[in-house]
């Protein structure tokens, strides 16, 4: 089945701590957002990508961040918004051009670059199959919900909680409409699943990765480091 990728690239980083963006900095010798971009050009039922960064940086990801790869798969720039759903919607305008009703359309953080061919497969049959499907991996760590005081209110059951991931993939007449009662409505939402769960409809999920980290401080960075260094994933 036919896939366009959207790929998220167009925050500041702050957490980084960097004057570059997250997304530009090496990883291995190579910006962070190519290695994610790879990850979506060799898959092979990804037939576009829609690259949503920042106005400003659109001269650099041409000159830098694809132009010393050979891509075989249509890459479309486009300026992203101020927040996350913003640029989510930015990008579903420009793969309108390129993508069918019943097409499934794939959105993902640019700063997860270990993301491997096998989830993004599991993904696109997940929302073949149910219309939106999700990555997440189980919570390991003990859960404390909190009171104003930040004091131990009580602790929560990890046995439901899962830990959400990207690709998150949808059929893209579901999201583009999700989107537009979202627009219309004015809902603010943290990732794209909430805009169909909003709708009332169902979410499939697949096993994550662990090793499919978002590298948003520098400790996630050193983190991406190391998986590199020992060929995973």
């Amino acid at each position: 089945m036919k896939a366009t990728a959207i790929i998220l690239a167009a925050g500041i980083g702050k957490r980084m701590k960097s004057n570059c963006p997250k997304q530009y900095l090496a990883l291995g010798g190579m910006p962070i957002l190519t290695r994610t971009l790879t990850a979506f050009d060799d898959h092979p039922e990804v037939s576009a990508i829609v690259l949503v960064a920042a106005d400003k940086d659109m001269s650099f990801i041409s000159s830098s961040v694809l132009a010393e790869t050979a891509w075989k798969t249509n890459i479309i720039l486009t300026a992203g918004g101020l927040r996350r759903q913003d640029s989510v919607l930015e990008g579903l305008k420009a793969a309108r051009a390129l993508t069918d009703d019943d097409d499934i359309v794939l959105v993902h953080d640019g700063v997860r670059p270990f993301v491997d061919r096998g989830l993004i497969t599991a993904c696109i049959v997940g929302a073949a199959e149910t219309g939106a499907c999700i990555p997440a991996v189980p919570a390991s760590d003990t859960l404390k919900q909190v009171d104003g005081r930040d004091m131990v209110a009580s602790t929560v059951s990890r046995e439901t909680i899962r830990l959400v991931q990207t690709p998150q993939a949808f059929l893209f007449k579901l999201l583009r409409e999700g989107f537009e009662q979202v627009v219309k409505q004015n809902l603010s939402v943290t990732d794209d699943a909430g805009v169909i769960e909003a709708m009332g409809l169902p979410v499939k999920i697949v096993p994550g990765n662990p090793m499919n980290i978002k590298i948003t401080t520098p400790q996630d960075l050193t983190i991406a480091e190391a998986i590199l260094g020992i060929g995973l994933p």
